[in-house]
């Protein structure tokens, strides 16, 4: 979208937008041309989230800054504004709401489209539909490509593994993400100032996913193995025929 579009779409203008800008409290457009510049809905959401701090938070833009930049504001997060912070703090941590097209994962994934599909219907990504075609969020796209990953490797559905083998995970992630974030919200309530609390979240959370990750690895192997049923154990006999035997 353009800077015309942006202003319809959160009634903030385009002077006040720029600000924004200065402040490095949105992400940077992508730039086709030297100077065209294309907003999306990762800009729409900053935007949104800054306004709202602002005016409910009566945050200042340098305060909303020295939370992003890990530098102290001075004042205590509740719960209200660090939700708004989360728009803000989701690029951070990996999410990313800018497109891809899922035309151009073809030529290197062959199956994107129909595991995409597949992947909507579970309720693990969303298929957004643009005037240039269905496009996935890069968070999404990433979940795809690892898929297509997978099928090279031989996750596939001729050895058993089709693409809606993954919805079990699911409603855990869901679970787990539910108490996660309660837990953190209720340590960091009035206990720690802005800065402190969008630091914690933002490495928490990487490590967290490499910690839970190390768990499941540990509890996989407990549960998986690889020794071979009890009529296999023992060394076939081989009927082998000799020779044939001379007459007489």
């Amino acid at each position: 979208m353009k800077m015309r579009d942006l202003e319809k779409i959160t009634a903030v203008n385009r002077e006040t937008i720029r600000v924004y800008f200065r402040h490095g409290l949105l992400p940077e457009p992508t730039r086709p041309k030297p100077n065209v510049a294309d907003y999306d809905d990762s800009h729409v959401k900053a935007i949104v989230a800054v306004r709202d701090l602002q005016k409910n938070n009566a945050l200042t833009l340098r305060q909303i800054k020295a939370v992003l930049s890990g530098t102290d504001s001075g004042r205590y997060v509740d719960a209200s504004a660090f939700q708004n912070l989360e728009a803000l703090v989701a690029t951070r941590v990996g999410l990313d709401d800018r497109q891809v097209l899922i035309e151009t994962l073809l030529p290197v994934w062959p199956h994107a489209k129909e595991d995409a599909v597949t992947f909507e219907k579970l309720g693990l990504i969303e298929i957004i539909h643009t005037d240039s075609g269905p496009a996935l969020s890069v968070t999404d796209s990433r979940l795809v490509t690892i898929w297509g990953e997978m099928r090279s490797e031989g996750y596939n559905a001729e050895n058993g593994f089709p693409s809606d083998i993954v919805e079990f995970y699911r409603e855990p992630a869901e679970a787990i993400a539910q108490q996660e974030a309660t837990a953190f919200l209720n340590a960091v309530q009035g206990t720690m100032n802005e800065q402190q609390a969008a630091a914690l979240f933002q490495v928490g959370i990487r490590l967290m996913i490499d910690f839970f990750g190390l768990l499941r690895l540990k509890a996989l192997m407990r549960h998986i193995h690889f020794d071979p049923p009890a009529d296999q154990s023992k060394p076939r006999s081989r009927n082998v025929k000799g020779p044939p035997k001379k007459a007489g």
